[in-house]
């Protein structure tokens, strides 16, 4: 299916030009050069939104991940208001430095521990009692090559334990788009992956996203079947 032209967006552009799909160290490429668009310097408000809601059950203790958790803001937040140990992983080094750095700062963890390590989330194993109760994916999902999202489910499933949750905030709901990253995203595009293994139990357009996200995210939370 050929898709309709789309204005180009020359932060877009330039992230086009740095990342390589078959490069992950490209990403420390775009941390060093500070070509960031999806670091707003805060956790991401739909999060928040959905977790003080009250509207999902949330383990307040236990495992959190977040891949591609960059400066490890919503790592933080997790940590902070849920009580969870939380690791937050990312494969830019330069990314884990600065998340470090936030960690020893005004913002670090009061109530859960918070880790971030470089690691890269297709070759990441935990053993069977160290499962997560909470996976949080924001901007991950459409980093990776469309053709890889299968992986990315297969992954979900081994690393989340039954009764866990799943946290997707669906972002940017742009036109169609043969390029990336991030690439052509829609929430349906997740149904078709996790449909089998995980229920949803939660789907709603957030209220309070930032200006840059308004009208273009969604927030929506899977729970592992039992």
């Amino acid at each position: 299916m050929s898709t309709a032209p789309v204005a180009k967006n020359p932060l877009n552009m330039r992230i086009h030009a740095i990342i390589k799909q078959d490069d992950v160290g490209t990403w420390d490429q775009a941390w060093r050069e500070n070509v960031t668009p999806w670091d707003v310097g805060q956790c991401q408000p739909p999060l928040r939104e959905v977790v003080e809601s009250g509207e999902v059950p949330f383990p307040h203790q236990g495992r959190a991940l977040v891949p591609g958790c960059g400066k490890a803001y919503d790592a933080i937040y997790l940590a902070n208001t849920l009580s969870l140990d939380t690791l937050g992983i990312d494969v830019s080094h330069t990314a884990v430095e600065r998340a470090h750095a936030v960690l020893t700062g005004p913002d670090a963890p009061t109530a859960g521990k918070v880790t971030v390590q470089v690691q890269d989330f297709f070759t990441f194993h935990v053993s069977g009692d160290q499962k997560f109760d909470i996976v949080y994916d924001y901007t991950f999902f459409v980093a990776i090559p469309v053709a890889r999202r299968p992986e990315w489910a297969k992954q979900m499933i081994a690393l989340i334990k039954p009764g866990g949750y799943l946290i997707t905030l669906v972002y940017p709901i742009d036109p169609p788009t043969d390029t990336g990253p991030p690439f052509f995203v829609r929430p349906e595009h997740y149904d078709a992956l996790l449909g089998a293994d995980f229920s949803k139990v939660y789907d709603k357009i957030p209220t309070t996203s930032t200006e840059t996200h308004a009208g273009k995210d969604r927030m929506v939370v899977w729970r592992r079947n039992e």
